[in-house]
């Protein structure tokens, strides 16, 4: 499915306000996904024509009476084909993405950010964190939103941006230099822990993939233009929390903070694990799937499981 009747809306349509009801309707009659920051067509198509005209959406907001060159509606219509025929997140198209309140460069290399962690940052992790970490881990940082976020909100603290992909550590190193935190977020190419084993954190956060196979093969066509590897984590979707779950108290300081994001895969790790004491957070702005554990029931998790496999 593509844009329709593209020339007589070039042709008849002059301000910003009639593009946006213009495309608003065609993205009513196409069968986008949204999840990718907006969950609906009009934020979905003030990010596409914000882009188009380079303006802020505030300004865009001012100026939905002033006309379009018929040069910048051929550049917001492609773009708007391109979502609707190609089904491609409007982020990938644009460049751009925000967590946080924060803006950062995002393309085909990264996961789009849309994680809850961001409420989590904002709210500097409290009541759970008794004092200001000096040492902040980010694991599976893909463009490194969480660990520049986590930069802002400790700006004494020092923050590792772990991923095991280089294309996502070249755009996270890209998104710490905009930022100009060159010196206080370090990009590190690490499988899981393998890189930091001599370190220690009083947090590490993580947003690792965790879609199981099942979810995987149903996901919208958007998904699949994100990197797989940043999708998916085996049949259960836990290949991934199940490891870190076993090595990051050895990476915590003491009275330090392990929290991990597990989405859908939520109820899978609850069955898997009902001895660990999950504490699932709640979030104002919406989301679920966020878990926290202290060092001390991180090592009690590792002992219980290491004690089973002996058994078993």
């Amino acid at each position: 499915m593509h844009v329709r009747n593209r020339e007589q809306a070039i042709e008849e349509l002059h301000s910003v306000d009639d593009l946006i009801r213009w495309s608003v309707s065609q993205l009513n009659q196409s069968d986008v996904y949204y999840g990718h920051g907006t969950d609906n067509p009009i934020d979905e198509t003030r990010a596409l024509l914000s882009y188009a005209l380079q303006l802020t959406t505030e300004q865009l907001a001012a100026m939905g009476h002033c006309r379009v060159l018929t040069s910048e509606k051929h550049e917001f219509i492609e773009l708007l084909n391109q979502r609707i025929e190609h089904k491609m997140p409007a982020a990938y198209l644009t460049h751009q993405a925000y967590f946080a309140g924060l803006p950062f460069y995002v393309d085909e290399r990264v996961l789009v950010p849309r994680s809850p962690i961001a409420e989590l940052i904002e709210n500097g992790f409290q009541p759970w964190l008794t004092e200001q970490p000096k040492r902040v881990l980010d694991l599976c940082t893909g463009g490194g939103c969480i660990a520049i976020a986590c930069a802002y909100a400790f700006p004494e603290a020092e923050v590792d941006a772990l991923d095991l992909s280089t294309e996502a550590l070249e755009v996270a190193e890209f998104n710490i230099e905009q930022h100009g935190l060159l010196n206080q977020v370090t990009p590190i190419q690490s499988d899981l822990f393998s890189a930091v084993q001599n370190e220690k954190y009083d947090l590490i956060v993580t947003n690792p993939p965790y879609v199981d196979a099942e979810d995987m093969a149903d996901l919208p066509e958007e998904y699949h233009h994100e990197p797989e590897l940043g999708l998916a984590a085996g049949e259960d979707g836990l290949i991934l929390v199940d490891k870190m779950l076993m090595e990051a108290a050895d990476r915590l300081n003491d009275n330090g903070l392990f929290v991990c994001e597990v989405g859908n895969s939520m109820p899978a790790l609850a069955q898997k694990y009902p001895r660990t004491p999950f504490t699932w957070l709640e979030f104002q702005n919406g989301g679920d799937g966020v878990f926290l554990l202290t060092k001390e029931q991180l090592e009690e998790h590792k002992q219980y499981q290491l004690n089973h496999s002996k058994q078993g």
